[in-house]
């Protein structure tokens, strides 16, 4: 993934280890929110990525042919890193947690890995990497999550 994306109306692609193209996110420019949608290979969309506009919290939502699949928010005392729950439709909550800023953090389930997130695996400066532990995980939901706890920290480190 490359950190351009977070500017809205930037499209980019996420390539796996061997370099193909399996995911666009296409930032929607001239929205009043922040929006994204993520794409498959072919241009489907498998999931959209909003912010809610009224919360008292920055919160943004992954959406799934139309239904919600997850509202992600920043956790209320995180006081050392930075800490997000994201709850899924059915009320699972998965926790992320690290340095987002720096594009090293991790999310779980109950204590297990799920995915990481770390810019240390690649030497590419505006590149970073997510390995996704379980093979099955959903992965666009992850990826999604990542998008989602990013744009979020950098709106919170901009005010």
């Amino acid at each position: 993934m490359r950190e351009r994306l977070f500017g809205i109306g930037d499209d980019y692609w996420i390539e796996d280890t061997e370099g193909r193209k399996v995911f666009l996110v296409d930032g929607k420019a001239m929205r009043v929110r922040d929006t994204f949608e993520l794409k498959d290979a072919q241009g489907r969309i498998v999931v959209e990525i909003r912010q809610k506009l009224l919360s008292l919290r920055d919160t943004m939502l992954i959406e799934r042919d139309g239904e919600q699949l997850a509202k992600i928010k920043r956790k209320r005392l995180s006081l050392l890193r930075n800490h997000y729950r994201v709850t899924l439709a059915d009320g699972t909550e998965l926790d992320v947690s690290g340095k987002i800023l720096d594009r090293e953090f991790a999310v779980d389930y109950d204590g297990e890995l799920l995915a990481q997130i770390s810019r240390r695996w690649l030497t590419v400066r505006d590149t970073y990497g997510i390995d996704i532990v379980r093979e099955d995980a959903d992965a666009a939901l992850l990826i999604a999550v990542a998008v989602c706890v990013i744009v979020l920290a950098e709106k919170e480190y901009e005010d």
